[in-house]
Formats: C-alpha cells, sequence, structure tokens
C-alpha cells in the first residue's frame, strides 16, 4: 500500500481528498471510496488549470503530472468513448496504437462538449477517477509506475494527487506498453527551457477536440457532428 504521508508538490497545499468533496466534480467525489490508494487534492486558480501554466505556476515538475484525453473510436457505425493517461511529457498515441487496440476503423480526441457531457466533468479537468463505467481507460506504464502523480479533479478549480499503481487499478484501466509517446519538436520552434516547453499537445485546445488548422474532409465531417449525431459515419 503506497504511503499516506501528506505530498510535498510544488508550492502548494495538499489535503486528503475526502474531507474536500466540494473540490471534486460530483462523479469524481462519488468514486474516490474505489480508489486503491490515498488521493490528496490541492485547490488552484482555475485559470492555471492547463498543465503548462499549472506547472509554471506552482511549482509542480510535468514529469509529475499526467493528462487524461477523452478519445472517440468508430467501427462500422459505432463510437466509443475511452480515456488515455499519459504523462506530461509525452503524448497519447491516438491515432496508431490506441486505435488499433481498440480494434478501430478511426480513432481522434472526441469534440470538447461531447467529452464534457459524457464525463460530466469541466474542460481541462478531466480526470480518469469516476469516468462512466464503460470507458476503457488506458494508462501509460510510466504513470502505472509514479509514486505519485497529479491528474485532473473534474473541475479546473482543484487538482489531486494519486498513486499511479492507484490509477492502474482503477476497474476499467489497463495498462498500455507505449501508449504515451515522446513530444516532437515543433519545426522553428526556439529552444528554451524544458519547463515551458514540454506542454503535452492532449492538453492543447486541438487536443481537446477543437477544429485542427486542416482536417481531412472525413475528420471536418466527424469533429461539426454533435449529438445525437456524432457517433454516426
Amino acid at each position: 500500500m503506497p504511503s499516506a504521508t501528506t505530498p510535498q508538490l510544488g508550492s502548494l497545499t495538499w489535503l486528503p481528498a475526502g474531507d474536500r468533496p466540494e473540490l471534486l466534480a460530483a462523479p469524481v467525489a462519488a468514486a474516490l471510496a474505489q480508489l486503491d490508494g490515498a488521493a490528496w487534492v490541492a485547490e488552484i486558480d482555475d485559470d492555471l488549470a492547463d498543465t503548462a501554466a499549472f506547472s509554471e505556476a506552482y511549482g509542480v515538475p510535468l514529469e509529475a503530472s499526467a493528462n487524461c484525453v477523452v478519445v472517440a473510436a468508430r467501427r462500422a457505425g459505432q463510437t466509443t468513448l475511452a480515456a488515455c493517461v499519459v504523462l506530461a511529457t509525452t503524448r497519447a498515441d491516438v491515432n496508431g496504437l490506441v486505435r488499433r487496440h481498440l480494434d478501430a476503423r478511426k480513432a481522434s480526441f472526441a469534440p470538447q462538449d461531447v467529452a464534457v457531457a459524457e464525463s460530466g466533468m469541466a474542460f481541462g479537468g478531466i480526470t480518469p477517477v469516476g469516468l462512466p463505467a464503460g470507458w476503457p481507460v488506458l494508462v501509460d506504464p510510466a504513470v502505472a509506475a509514479a509514486d505519485l502523480v497529479v491528474i485532473g479533479s473534474g473541475t479546473r478549480g482543484s487538482k489531486l494527487a494519486v498513486p499511479g499503481v492507484a490509477l492502474a487499478a482503477l476497474p476499467a484501466a489497463e495498462v498500455l506498453e507505449g501508449l504515451g509517446r515522446p513530444l516532437a519538436p515543433q519545426p522553428g520552434a526556439p529552444v528554451v527551457p524544458a519547463a515551458r516547453s514540454l506542454r503535452a499537445p492532449d492538453d492543447s485546445d486541438v487536443g481537446w477536440g477543437e477544429r485542427p488548422g486542416d482536417p481531412s474532409d472525413d475528420d471536418r465531417r466527424y469533429l461539426e457532428d454533435r449529438p445525437p449525431h456524432w457517433g454516426s459515419d
């Protein structure tokens, strides 16, 4: 069992998550009792919830944070939602490994409004704890091996710190080797200190389902679909 010692992560004050349910989204608070390990919560400025801004403001290393991205996988007219959990220094291999693992014809980041509505969590705060029971939760081995990893709380106003092994033990979780891929440097990007240059693409607006600059016709049609039509071919 991981230690229940209060974390020393950045400049934040960490408290037992069960003592501060008001800082958590409702499905996250309800799921805490099923988490196999201690969970800690820290209140933050909701304008600083994005990983890069959070890391810089509160001194929590990017390698101590994990991003949870929602993926929509389609096959034969059916769409499955899944979550991928990777360290903030990597990005999830959505259209390669994840697509093949879910046996899908196509896999993309779920549109932002779909991810929010279906998870019951806030944009920028979606977390693997408390997701709907039918969602696969794919976890990178580096996340599973972490003593503690900082994740969302379902809201933008706080963060959770939990043992990586607890995420790997979630009922729908599966540790998937190779899920997190190193970030590719952007062409022409200036060389800056790592703490400022490693914002995961999965934590960007495009990563959460915003329209990319030049999607294919098929992607454009898919991203413009909205419930109840968003899962159709």
